[in-house]
């Protein structure tokens, strides 16, 4: 996926991406790498995509939870939207040299929505020039052993076989330069 350079300048923070699918431990790891670049002198901010604070955002959290349907291509470029709402924000606070670490992106995006069945290639295109991350980590998980924690299953995509899917899409995606574990 080709993604913009966030014009790289030695006072300038990172963008650090955190991947993997579903339950995976996304979120505790980022609050852990938050905390820790903190306790190391980094100027750091957390943020979790989709940002369901955003207006597009309450329309995904809805169709996330089951509550509202919505076209698949739609809600891909929903996703996406939603991404590029933050791009402003996310690169300006980058540019005063502070690091974010993200909960999902792009690449989600892409790995979900082509486990519908969509074009891999379609699914990248929508995000192409948002931010390109710093680095990326992938949290590979087994789904089955993903289904097994807490809330499993309270949203759309929380099913093994959707996640099994998912997890393939995001091997495709992946490249040399992500740090999997």
């Amino acid at each position: 996926m080709i993604l913009s350079d966030s014009n790289t300048t030695a006072s300038r923070g990172a963008l650090i991406v955190v991947e993997g699918g579903d339950r995976c431990g996304k979120t505790s790891q980022c609050s852990v790498l938050v905390n820790h670049l903190c306790a190391a002198g980094f100027n750091v901010m957390a943020h979790k995509f989709p940002d369901r604070t955003l207006d597009t955002g309450v329309l995904i959290d809805q169709y996330l939870r089951g509550t509202k349907e919505v076209d698949d291509h739609a809600i891909h470029l929903l996703f996406s939207a939603n991404r590029w709402e933050s791009m402003g924000h996310i690169k300006s606070l980058i540019d005063q040299g502070i690091t974010i670490v993200v909960d999902r992106y792009a690449f989600s995006g892409a790995a979900y929505t082509a486990a519908k069945g969509i074009d891999l290639e379609w699914c990248k295109r929508p995000d192409m020039g948002l931010l390109k991350p710093d680095l990326v980590l992938y949290l590979d998980l087994d789904p089955k052993i993903a289904a097994a924690r807490a809330e499993y299953g309270s949203e759309r995509y929380e099913t093994i076989e959707f996640q099994a899917a998912v997890r393939r899409n995001f091997y495709q995606i992946a490249d040399d330069s992500w740090k999997a574990s």
